[in-house]
């Protein structure tokens, strides 16, 4: 395997890991960032150390009939709700072409602005599943990749990395196709969340994001020949003439499913409730100065929804607020 392709698609692993390090040494959420920031040639002053590329645009949610039967949050009930949502391409690389193979996965963050004046969000990829449960596995997973780059060793550091790790090797070969559109893009939640509703009963799920348009992606021979930038251009066109709404969906997992691995995909044979409907209207005047100065963050959370405790998902935002603290002061 090639290791460009390699690079590609582990870079565009949008979540970002922490753990607990030693004293001398760097916090894992700063590495983390560092070696991102080395392998998108950075720093790229004011733009994000992965999914740095990205459009951002507004509408609103609305809740289905049986969203308020999974959860008691505040955007699931009777009410709409307006929502800012940021389409990105992976890695650091500002002006990376939309259709290149390392600008996947494709990721969508969603926050949903609550009449309380809070907010809360919701940040997926368009790939199922996740190359590390662990943020040591995920730093081990990165760091093989950037010492892969110039080497001669055979195999190649990140070669043995993922003769060692299955679910790393899993992620990188799963097929990730250029989409027609933003607008034609599956997009999953790959870490799960607790829900509980106004009776007291809970239940753990994951978000699927799916387009109403329907999965629909490019040939080869489209995707070769597509403009640099014609995923953000299109959402752009396509939002002033087209409804671009989205089904969020809620997988529920059954008993003895692993809720605390982001490398264990739940079977398509489980029950999904649909929680509503997600409705794009425009795209954001200032989407660039906007986007710079908005971190979206997965454990910002509203009454009626908690975090599992997957490690990956707990330690996200820390290293979030690494990459956000660096392009506010760049």
């Amino acid at each position: 395997m090639k290791i460009k392709t390699l690079i590609s698609l582990l870079f565009a692993a949008s979540l970002i890991t922490a753990l607990p390090v030693l004293a001398d040494e760097k916090p894992v959420t700063e590495q983390l960032v560092d070696t991102l920031t080395t392998l998108a040639g950075g720093p790229h002053a004011g733009f994000r150390a992965n999914h740095a590329k990205g459009i951002m645009l507004e509408g609103s949610f609305t809740p289905s009939a049986q969203a308020a039967s999974i959860s008691k949050a505040a955007h699931l009930q009777k009410a709409d709700s307006p929502v800012l949502v940021r389409f990105s391409d992976a890695t650091g690389v500002p002006n990376i072409p939309d259709a290149s193979g390392n600008a996947f996965p494709k990721g969508i963050a969603i926050r949903f602005q609550l009449a309380d004046g809070t907010a809360t969000d919701i940040v997926s990829i368009s790939v199922n599943g996740f190359p590390a449960a662990t943020p040591e596995d995920f730093l081990g997973l990165l760091n093989a990749v950037r010492d892969s780059q110039g080497s001669t060793a055979k195999p190649s550091p990140v070669e043995q990395f993922l003769g060692s790790h299955p679910a790393a090797l899993k992620f990188v070969t799963t097929p990730k196709p250029a989409p027609v559109s933003f607008a034609t893009q599956p997009f999953f939640g790959v870490n799960a969340f607790k829900f509980t509703n106004a009776a007291g009963q809970s239940e753990y799920g994951r978000y699927q994001i799916i387009p109403v348009a329907g999965a629909q992606y490019l040939s080869k021979e489209a995707a070769d020949a597509a403009a640099p930038d014609y995923l953000m251009n299109e959402i752009a066109e396509r939002v002033k003439t087209q409804g671009v709404q989205y089904k969020i969906l809620l997988q529920i997992a059954d008993k003895g499913d692993e809720v605390n691995n982001a490398t264990v995909v739940w079977p398509d044979s489980r029950k999904t409730v649909e929680l509503g409907t997600l409705t794009l209207k425009s795209v954001v005047a200032d989407s660039k100065a906007r986007e710079k100065t908005l971190m979206f963050n997965p454990l910002q959370l509203t009454e009626g929804i908690e975090p599992s405790q997957d490690p990956i998902l707990l330690a996200r935002p820390t290293a979030y607020a690494v990459s956000y603290g660096r392009r506010l002061n760049q």
